[in-house]
Order: C-alpha cells, then structure tokens, then sequence
C-alpha cells in the first residue's frame, strides 16, 4: 500500500504553512513503494490559497474538475479539466481555486529521475527536461496521468502502477519537452523470456524493473517492445495468465475468494473485476456453471492448492 498522510490541514510545502482546510477540502499526500523517492498529492480547494513557494522537484500534474489558477514565470496562469500542469523546478508559484474551486492529482519528480527517464525513453543521453508552457490541453496526457496516479495512490497492482506513470510521464516527454521516442524493433527473444518469466512467477509481486533486466532492454522499452510482439503490456498479459489459472483452479471446484490469493490477486474484488473483463460473467458464476453441468475438472497439476474456502 502507499505510505500516505490525509489532512485535516492543507499539506505544508518546504518551508510555509498553510491554514486548516475548509469544509468539504481534502488534501492526501502519498509515496508508493514502488516509486518511494517520488511525492504524490491528490486534493480538492475550493477556498485555500497558496503562498508564493518553490520545489527542488517538478511538479506536474492534471486537473480533474473545476478551474485552479496560479502565477509563474510572469504570467497567470488557468488549468481546468484536461489540462496538464508543469512547475519547472526552483520556479515561484502560488496557486488558488477559481470561482468553485478545483480538483486536482500532483506529482514531484526530481530533476534527476525525469532525467533518466528522458535518457531511457530517447534512447539517448538527454539533458534536464524543459516544459516552455506551465499548462496545456491534453486530455489524453491527463487521462493516461490520472490513471496511474489513482494505480499509485490505491497501491494494490504495482506492476500496473509502474507501467502506467512510465507511458504516462513518457507521453508528457515527448509531446511537451521536446524528448523524442526512440524507434522499437523487434524483440521477439527478450520478450519471450519475460513471457516465461511471467508464466513461471505470475502469483508473485513483479516489479518492471527486473523484467526490463532479464529483457535486456530499458523498462519503457520493454513496455512498447512487449505490446508490438505480443499485443499486450507485460502486466496485461501477467493478469491474462492469473485467470486462465483461476479459471482452471474453479473448474476444480475451489471458492473464488480462495482462488484469488491462490493465484496473486489482491483480493477476490480484484478477480472478480479482471475475470468478467475477460470470461464475461463472474468467476462465482463461471463455478456454477460448471456446477451445474457437472464439468469439474481435477486441479491441473503444477496448479497452486487454493486455501479453504473462506
């Protein structure tokens, strides 16, 4: 799970503080394991102000809903839903909600983390990013931003999380910094033994890290290598292998909530939610069918023994 403090208060950044909330205001700070050097904030203003401050990171992020506006760089500034934010860092800003108020999801990367990415995405050694416009409409940059933001935040799926903030953080590199992708050709042998790696570990925790080892290939590029040989990132295909096993383990008769952790789902929620996506009826429904029809099958053998039914 994420490491997270919700406030009461709006949160304090570096050396100001800041008054208590208003009523219907929330402000969450948040680090995910997976990224633990990197700050996240999720919050709603509808009447707090900031006081003119810095970073030592950037700070970049989406609007949700409603309307924020801020000075920077000389200019104001108006950020609504759809729309990207970028504070370089060292940059003077304040910010402050506009008529209803807004809704915001922030990120904090240093300058040498987006600069490693930027090296990793390019393929080549890139020099500290450089974001000319403070906001742009970007609604596909922000969808793809929320998303892992929201991955971040809930800490259930790391593999996802870590995929999601690395396309997503690549997309606002190349279409707003100026970093160009570098060309994928194909990689048919590294993918196919992250393929196996995931077949063989598929209940365990993986992290895109050392599956971009093993692959011999960078993690951003072993996401676009991966989904051109095989149609799917590496977590697709990973959640793709838990439900053919939880698939065969209920054929087997056992309790969805059982097969769940059996095979590496956070929680019987989390299979239930995958395994319609791809079966098209519930796992619970999948079992009695196969009930009903009397089609139970033994446990294929090298299959995990699901604990008893809870």
């Amino acid at each position: 799970m994420a490491a997270s403090a919700t406030m009461t208060t709006a949160p304090s950044t570096h050396d100001h503080e800041v008054p208590p909330l208003a009523p219907g205001e929330t402000a969450r700070y948040f680090v995910s394991p997976r990224f633990p050097d990197l700050d996240c904030l999720t919050a709603t203003f509808t009447t707090h102000t900031y006081s003119p401050h810095t970073h030592d990171t950037y700070v970049m992020g989406s609007v949700g809903a409603g309307v924020e506006v801020w000075n920077a760089r000389g200019r104001k500034h108006y950020a609504g839903a759809g729309d990207l934010l970028f504070n370089l860092p060292l940059d003077v800003h304040d910010g402050m909600p506009w008529e209803g108020g807004y809704s915001y999801r922030m990120t904090y990367p240093s300058e040498a983390f987006l600069t490693a990415l930027a090296t990793e995405v390019s393929g080549r050694r890139a020099t500290t990013p450089f974001f000319r416009d403070s906001v742009v409409h970007d609604p596909r940059g922000s969808a793809l931003f929320e998303t892992a933001h929201r991955l971040l935040e809930s800490g259930h799926d790391g593999l996802a999380a870590e995929e999601m903030l690395i396309e997503a953080y690549a997309h606002v590199l190349d279409h707003h910094a100026g970093v160009g992708l570098v060309r994928t050709g194909r990689e048919g042998g590294p993918v196919a033994r992250v393929m196996r790696e995931i077949e063989e570990r598929y209940r365990q925790d993986l992290r895109l890290a050392d599956l971009a080892r093993l692959a011999g290939l960078s993690t951003h590029h072993l996401i676009r290598a991966f989904r051109r040989e095989v149609g799917l990132t590496p977590h697709a295909h990973l959640i793709g292998v838990r439900v053919r096993r939880a698939r065969d383990l209920l054929r087997a008769g056992e309790m969805p909530a059982a097969v769940a952790s059996a095979v590496g789902f956070a929680d019987q929620a989390h299979l239930t939610r995958v395994f319609k996506a791809r079966i098209g009826v519930p796992p619970g429904a999948y079992r009695r069918a196969v009930i009903e029809t009397g089609r139970f099958r033994s446990r294929p053998a090298g299959s995990p023994a699901a604990s008893s039914p809870a």
